[in-house]
């Protein structure tokens, strides 16, 4: 039944979007939400993206999750245009809906560049912004992100994609595979998916990046993440938002792939969330 399956939760209009999102932990407490914006591999959600981290987050902060347009379980509406500026917002759109003046940002990969542009555009809705293996600025597209966003549903071809985006291979497991590859053909998660990245893809690289100076001109207190041997997206880009954005810190994961929150579960929630936690 539809209603027993973890990644559907609450549901609010979101910049005109219906979005489905997680919310999580307690409401108030003298802290800010945390909002975590996820990646873009096929079949996605919020759910799959950050399953392990809402539990142990939540027990320090209220927690909210959305399916981004295009993915998971949020509405996919006519003549959508999947671009920044749609999924901007919706972001701004479910802090309005949810009466949240200002947020924690988490972005990861795809979501970090959403992130970054939140931020970019909307500079007091954000209190501290943390990336993780993001995106949002400009680089050449390598082999594997051009796999992941090529992705044609098949068993084989997910379990080659699990394979390119964990450090240790025991984790690209084929329960795993089978469970990703029945998401990804969920009626409309292709079709949409398949509409966000056609080849060539390094043009929505370029779409994705916001500009240096405005990202050189963000005032946030920011914690940009990586796993060290990431190779879906480079290292390099974690290096260069540290050293354009001013008051940020980098935290390298070793023997990590794309999956920081899920290959370092215990070790990611601890540093962000004592960077979350910090006063300014």
């Amino acid at each position: 039944m539809q209603d027993s399956n973890p990644e559907i939760a609450s549901r609010v209009l979101a910049g005109g979007i219906a979005t489905n999102y997680h919310d999580v932990g307690p409401n108030g407490g003298g802290t800010d939400p945390v909002v975590l914006i996820h990646g873009s591999g096929p079949g996605v959600s919020a759910w799959a993206n950050w399953r392990l981290v809402l539990p142990l987050l939540s027990g320090r902060f209220r927690v909210i999750a959305p399916d981004m347009a295009g993915f998971g379980f949020t509405d996919r509406p006519e003549g959508i245009r999947y671009d920044l500026d749609t999924w901007v917002g919706q972001v701004v759109g479910l802090l309005d809906a949810l009466g949240l003046e200002r947020v924690h940002l988490v972005g990861n990969s795809f979501g970090g560049a959403v992130a970054l542009a939140v931020a970019i555009r909307h500079p007091g809705r954000v209190n501290r912004l943390a990336l993780m293996g993001s995106v949002g600025v400009p680089f050449a597209i390598t082999p594997e992100l051009d796999a992941v966003w090529g992705y044609t549903p098949s068993l084989e071809a997910m379990r080659g994609l699990l394979d390119i985006f964990a450090f240790d291979r025991a984790l690209a497991t084929d329960e795993l595979a089978e469970l990703r590859y029945r998401a990804s053909i969920r009626p409309g998660f292709q079709d949409s998916f398949a509409a966000m990245f056609p080849a060539p893809r390094q043009r929505w690289v370029d779409a994705l990046a916001s500009r240096e100076a405005d990202i050189c001109a963000l005032p946030h207190e920011t914690l940009v993440l990586h796993g060290r041997d990431d190779r879906v997206i480079p290292l390099s880009n974690s290096l260069t938002l540290c050293g354009w954005i001013d008051r940020s810190q980098l935290h390298v994961f070793g023997r990590c792939g794309h999956w920081v929150q899920i290959e370092h579960t215990d070790r990611f929630c601890r540093v962000l969330g004592d960077f979350l936690a910090e006063r300014d």
